[in-house]
């Protein structure tokens, strides 16, 4: 199939849990045979770079503004797409729900990933809570199929609108590996340090995080990965609440090997996102063998069922890391339990898998799949009795 991805930022992902998502389907899909494109932004992605692992990329220009960067570069990626004619797209994130028509209307079938609910995000004003509870209710109506990452999120759905979608998780890769050298460029030492990964805006709470950690009697480390292009202010103040710790540390976005590393040497993780479906970091954590601390919410509980220990707040955070850097046992417990989770509910090939028969079923080209799927197994039979003999 030829099947395009639109409304991320581009790969290789340099930002967020979209662009890491569109990575490793797009990657996979094309390792199975599919041609793909991904559509990525100018300030992202550079317009000299064509291709990746075997993904075609098209890199186009928008308006770098917090309320216009995500729907103008959407627009003129479905814009382009027309005169391509892909079998079947992908558009992600609800606010790029108006945009669907464009290739509907030129018989492409688009599925829209919804995300989570984005409406509630801190950093948006009236203006544009007001847009996303409008997209919303267009994602319920213009693509063909919507596309929900979690259960919360799909009876949310169903419940406002009335609206079914097809539930596909995100996925995570299962290996932990020591790796000294590759975290001590942040002056951190394998098993030495909490993790917490997140874009730095207020919903993400990276502040709660901090506050915790400050009440924590430890010399081990806390890193914060991430930024955000448009929450200065917020990242200013966060700065300003870690001044004078010296075992808190900024290092910005990370992404590739190096956070691959970040996540795999972290002695536990903390999560304190509060919006959005199924996040990727927190099953990266999982599934880099991470001890998860994370924020109650319906969805991450969702995430980590009993292989996570919740908290409530600041102080309940605190007081449950203070437990866990004094216990080694409880840490190897809930790895083994975060790592089992993954591989049942959030492996990669799974995900991709559903991706794939739902392209498929658009496009109706079902039958071409099932039969690939056929001859794939046949020829891992005929290896098995090979390697048997």
């Amino acid at each position: 199939m030829r099947i395009a991805i639109l409304g991320t930022r581009g790969i290789p992902a340099s930002y967020g849990g979209f662009e890491t998502f569109a990575e490793h389907l797009s990657t996979r899909l094309v390792a199975r045979g599919h041609e793909v494109t991904v559509y990525g932004r100018a300030h992202y992605v550079s317009p000299r770079q064509l291709e990746y692992h075997g993904v075609q990329l098209k890199v186009l220009p928008t308006i770098r503004h917090k309320y216009f960067d995500t729907v103008v570069h959407c627009f003129l990626s479905a814009v382009h797409a027309v005169s391509k004619r892909f079998d079947a797209a992908l558009i992600c994130n609800a606010a790029n729900a108006p945009f669907a028509p464009i290739l509907r209307l030129t018989g492409t079938p688009i599925a829209l990933n919804v995300d989570g609910l984005e409406h509630k995000r801190k950093k948006w004003g009236w203006l544009g809570r007001s847009y996303y509870l409008a997209a919303e209710r267009l994602a319920t109506m213009l693509p063909n199929v919507m596309v929900t990452d979690a259960q919360v999120i799909q009876d949310y759905y169903l419940a406002r609108y009335n609206a079914p979608s097809e539930m596909i998780t995100y996925g995570s890769e299962v290996e932990r590996r020591p790796d000294r050298a590759a975290v001590r460029r942040w002056r951190a030492e394998p098993n030495r340090y909490v993790l917490y990964v997140s874009r730095l805006e207020p919903e993400n709470n990276a502040h709660l995080v901090i506050e915790a950690f400050k009440r924590v009697r430890t010399a081990y480390r806390l890193l914060v990965v991430g930024d955000a292009p448009y929450a200065h202010d917020y990242i200013t103040d966060l700065k300003a609440r870690a001044r004078g710790d010296k075992r808190i540390v900024f290092t910005g976005f990370v992404f590739g090997q190096d956070y691959r590393a970040l996540q795999q040497n972290a002695y536990c993780y903390v999560h304190a996102t509060e919006v959005g479906g199924t996040h990727p970091a927190l099953l990266e954590a999982m599934g880099y063998g991470n001890c998860v601390l994370t924020l109650a919410t319906p969805e991450n509980i969702e995430a980590v069922g009993d292989a996570g220990i919740p908290y409530a707040n600041e102080f309940d955070l605190a007081e449950k890391l203070q437990r866990v850097l004094r216990d080694g046992s409880l840490v190897q417990s809930y790895r083994n339990r975060a790592q089992v989770r993954v591989q049942r509910y959030y492996d990669w090939d799974r995900v991709v898998d559903q991706y794939e028969r739902l392209f498929a079923e658009m496009s109706g080209k079902i039958g071409d799949i099932r039969s690939s799927v056929s001859t794939a197994q046949v020829i891992s039979q005929k290896e098995e009795v090979l390697t048997s003999k």
